[in-house]
Order: C-alpha cells, then structure tokens, then sequence
C-alpha cells in the first residue's frame, strides 16, 4: 500500500533549464497543498523525476533514478514527468514503483493526480497528444532557493525538427508566454531580491511567432525598463535570431549580459545539411562577427555534437577547424545518441562509439584551451561580479559571474551574496579567476549602478 497522509516531496531534474524551471514551478505546487520538501536522496511519501531525453544517457539515468526512489521508499508515490515520460509512457508505466506518468503538459494538475495514484491499484498514465496544445502552460514561479539568478521561461515547444532531435515530439508546437505575464513575474522577483533574469524556453528565438505584434527583442525591452532589473541574460538562441538591427537594438541595452551561447552542432556544411540545421558555416561566421563589430569582448558559447551519422573524418576535421576560427569562450561537446522517431536514426552509416569518444576527447580539450585563454584576456581589468554563493572549494572565498558569464571568486564574507560589486581579476585557477574587491567597505557593498 502506498502512504495514504504523507506530506513529504523528493524531486530531481534532469536535462535542462527548461526542466529546472518546471520543477521549481511544481515544488510550488506542492508546498501550497501542505507539502514539505525533502532531498531526493532522504525518505519521503512522494519522489518527482522530472526527465530528460535529449540523449539515451537521459533515459537511462532517468530509469535510475525511479529505482532508487523505489529503493529508498517502496510506499513512496513515484511520478515521472517531463520529455521522456512525454515519449516513452508505455515504457516507464512496466517499471516496478512507477504510480504516475504525466509528460509536458497538465504540470498544474500534479499534486491532484498523484494523491489520486496514493488510492489506485494501478500506475495512472496521464499523459496527452503535446502536438494538439496550442497555449503556454503558465506555471509562474514566486520565489527562489537564492536571491541572485532567477530563470525565467517564457517559451515552450519547437517546430524547428533538426534530424537528430526528439524534443519537438517532447514538447509540441511553438507556444509563447503573455508579455503581460512575463512582466508581472519580473517584478515579482525584483520585489523579492532578484537581479538577474535568464530568459529560456526550448526555442526562445521562436518566442512571438505565436502571438500578434510581439518578438523576443521586443520582450527583452519590455524587461530592460522595469526597475530593479540589473541583468537579462539570454539563453541558447538559433543563430540566424542574430540580424543586424537585433544586434543595432541590444547594443543600447546595457543591462542585457555580453554573453550569447549560439548552437553550432557541427562546423561542416555537409553535417549541417544532413542534421536540417536552418544555416552555413559562412553564416554562422557573419553572425559571430556581427556581434563582435558591435559589443566588445562578447562571450560566444556553443553546443558541438560529434559522431553525427555519416561524419567522415574530413568533415570532423573540418569542424575542428571551424571551432579554432570562432575561437568560442566556451564550448559544450555531446556525442550522438540516436533518438527513435527522428529521420537520423534510421539514417546509414552510425558512428562506432570508440569514434565518438576520440572525436569528443579532442574537442573537449580544444574548448579547455579556448576558454581559459578568453579568461587570461581579462586578467588585469576590473569586471561587476553578481556574487551566489560560499565558495565550495576556497574556505573564506566567495564566487559569483561577470555578464560575460566568467565565474570569479573572492575573499570576502557572506554580505557579497546577491550583491553586484566591481572586482579586480587577478590571476586564473583552472577555470576559475581569483579576484580582489575594489569597492567594499566596512559597512556594505557597493552595488552596480
């Protein structure tokens, strides 16, 4: 029998911020219907994974994670959400603990529907057709663990259906969040201490496409003029989002961070083609130049996947070339993980995996050399560090970002949390730049203006 009163909710995420923002938003749920909530690796009444599937590592360790909740408490009610519930309910319903299967959609419902599994004899699928949902599921969220960096979603779905990717079956067609709605959450957490927004979505670049007279450039103005707002920060965006008057326009925001994470995928034309990405490499080149004609020392971050089917080893190569010319700041290597359903699975001639490894290993080091020769650049300057938190490994040490997303620690103590003060970089430490105060006193911190 599963514990017919218990108030206890243990959740882990998988995946992306995305799905961060979806759990802190179900956390909510929970605690205003009474709940307590507990870490994941304690006894509570009720564990949460909320999935990932973007690769088959996400399935698997999301398939490890409901055994060790039904480990640690066989009574527990153990629901699993997000992408790869969306995908594989069938799948995840003949796993032994499993009492609810909910996917991307109806999160509003969950805390119904698991105390509704609490009196079944069998798991509950409550999973839905995502491809039919026209509307953004609004799950606001009022508060954060920390008082610095709040992500923001404000988009949901995908129609872009690059060849390798599962995630516009995971999440369905385009859906924007209301400017109105938007708005009202930021001042929200401005009134509650916050500083820096992150806005993410599955394609935020696609944010608008849905609505009438709306686009992500004129959200993020929208969000520049509200008072309080010290940082927009902007997550992974397609490339061709990036067009001379939205660089022209961003520019003359000062509060949007000098940091854009562009997906490249693969530095090859031909790889490109075949993955049904919307660019070439000669474009992609034009839109990285842009931004650095128009914002100096801009941050440029990008995702790389290795072992794509057919990728001979010239058009690795190539890609390695290609990484070397953008001389990224920081790059993110994954290899391929064929997803059913999409036309790259059942496209000829896969990659070995030995391959995959190799090709991964020699970009990875390439990207560990780029990023700390973009760190030494600013080695000798003085930068604003929003400060998060205690450093892990540094005792009296405190660690926060720049806008360019350089993560920098100080000596100080803990009144450096949520403030923004200017900081001298004074030396590197791996990928962490050791830096010395240059504007605090006694009394408080000299907070950006």
């Amino acid at each position: 029998m599963k514990s017919k009163h218990g108030k206890s909710v243990a959740f882990h995420t998988l995946g992306c911020k995305v799905n961060q923002y979806d759990t802190q938003a179900m956390q909510e749920k929970f605690i205003q219907n009474g709940y307590n909530i507990t870490e994941f690796d304690q006894i509570a009444d009720v564990y949460v994974i909320n999935t990932c599937t973007v690769t088959s590592l996400g399935d698997r360790k999301s398939r490890q994670m409901i055994r060790r909740a039904n480990r640690l408490n066989p009574n527990a009610v153990i629901a699993v959400v997000g992408c790869y519930a969306q995908t594989a309910a069938k799948e995840i319903l003949n796993i032994p603990g499993v009492d609810l299967v909910l996917g991307t959609r109806d999160r509003n419902d969950i805390v119904q529907l698991v105390e509704k599994a609490r009196n079944m004899d069998r798991p509950i699928d409550a999973v839905q057709d995502i491809m039919q949902v026209k509307e953004f599921e609004e799950m606001p969220i009022t508060t954060y663990e920390d008082k610095t960096r709040a992500v923001l979603k404000i988009q949901e779905g995908c129609d872009r259906y690059c060849s390798y990717c599962i995630i516009p079956y995971a999440r369905g067609p385009v859906r924007s969040r209301r400017p109105m709605d938007v708005i009202r959450q930021v001042n929200d957490l401005v009134n509650d201490g916050f500083q820096e927004f992150v806005l993410t979505g599955i394609h935020v670049a696609s944010y608008g496409k849905d609505l009438k007279g709306v686009d992500l450039l004129s959200l993020i103005k929208e969000i520049h003029g509200v008072e309080g707002v010290k940082r927009i920060r902007l997550g992974s965006l397609e490339p061709t989002l990036i067009t001379e008057d939205f660089v022209r326009e961003i520019k003359n925001m000062p509060k949007v961070c000098s940091h854009y994470h562009l997906s490249l995928q693969s530095g090859n034309d031909l790889t490109l083609e075949r993955m049904n990405r919307k660019y070439t490499t000669r474009q992609y080149r034009e839109i990285v130049d842009r931004l650095r004609r128009h914002i100096s020392d801009v941050a440029i971050t990008t995702d790389i996947m290795v072992g794509f089917p057919g990728e001979t080893q010239e058009e690795f190569d190539s890609t390695v070339e290609f990484v070397k010319e953008i001389n990224f700041s920081r790059i993110h290597v994954f290899k391929y993980s064929p997803r059913n359903g999409t036309p790259a699975a059942r496209y000829k001639d896969q990659i070995a995996e030995d391959i995959k490894e190799s090709r991964s290993r020699k970009l990875i080091a390439l990207g560990r050399e780029m990023e700390k020769s973009y760190l030494r650049s600013f080695i000798g300057r003085e930068e604003w560090v929003l400060f998060e938190e205690a450093s892990k490994s540094k005792d009296g040490w405190y660690e926060g970002y720049t806008e360019h997303y350089i993560r920098v620690a100080v000596q100080g103590d803990e009144r450096l949390i949520g403030s923004i003060v200017l900081v001298a970089m004074e030396g590197l430490e791996d990928n962490l730049v050791l830096g010395r105060l240059t504007n605090i006193d006694e009394k408080s911190q000299s907070i950006q203006p």
